[in-house]
């Protein structure tokens, strides 16, 4: 049966600390994962159709994603953030003044405030075990915050009347709606994994008078006739 797991497509083999984790938190970690993958998708696209940004302090596209990362996983911050985090790096994105606008990438820091979001959602960590948990509320704000944003890429222009960043494009080939749909997959993940951290404590009530009661009962309805 464990080989037969093993052959799915998205299987990963077992590590030592899933004995760590109970099935709540390997969900919250898959839907992290998954949720990290949507952000590096479209980071990538932005810089495709939005070169100027990353060419503000890096070589190329790929240099950009890589520096990104690296300063969300193991730091130093940016130093064009300006020591912004999470929802204040967002905003900072999209600053066109006054009393300045922007300078940095801004692709950057909307990638590194939704880092930061998803790890806020997550109980502050990248890899829960049993001691953490999702923050529902966290997830629900989160969510929301992802929803504006993706609202904003749409919207917001600069002081010239043209979008601060091209998201959607069109063309004879047909229409690039992977920023949207990618950010859709991650509000619907947030979402339920909210409604989950919210049920979860619903149904440890309901568990454990379910447990009683089998327990107490089950042996003597096991011995009526049927």
């Amino acid at each position: 049966m464990l080989a037969g797991c093993a052959s799915t497509e998205r299987a990963e083999p077992y590590e030592n600390k899933e004995f760590l984790q109970s099935g709540a938190n390997r969900i919250a970690n898959l839907a992290l994962r998954d949720n990290l993958q949507s952000v590096k998708r479209v980071q990538l696209s932005l810089y495709r159709r939005n070169p100027r940004e990353w060419r503000k302090w890096s070589t190329s596209a790929d240099d950009a994603i890589q520096r990104t990362w690296d300063s969300i996983m193991q730091g130093p911050a940016l130093p064009q953030l300006h020591g912004a985090y999470g929802v204040d790096a967002i905003r900072l994105a999209f600053q066109t003044g006054p009393p300045t606008p922007y300078e940095g990438d801004r692709v950057a820091a909307l990638v590194i405030g939704w880092a930061a979001l998803l790890k806020q959602a997550n109980g502050d960590t990248w890899d829960q075990t049993m001691v953490d948990g999702v923050n529902a509320e966290n997830s629900f704000r989160a969510a929301r915050n992802f929803e504006i944003s993706l609202w904003l890429i749409e919207s917001r222009t600069g002081g010239d009347g043209q979008p601060l960043l091209l998201a959607t494009e069109v063309s004879d080939k047909g229409r690039n709606l992977l920023v949207d749909r990618e950010l859709s997959k991650v509000v619907a993940r947030l979402d339920l994994l909210a409604a989950q951290a919210d049920e979860k404590y619903r149904r440890a009530a309901l568990d454990f008078g379910q447990s009683w009661f089998l327990g107490s009962l089950g042996p003597f309805f096991a011995m009526v006739p049927r």
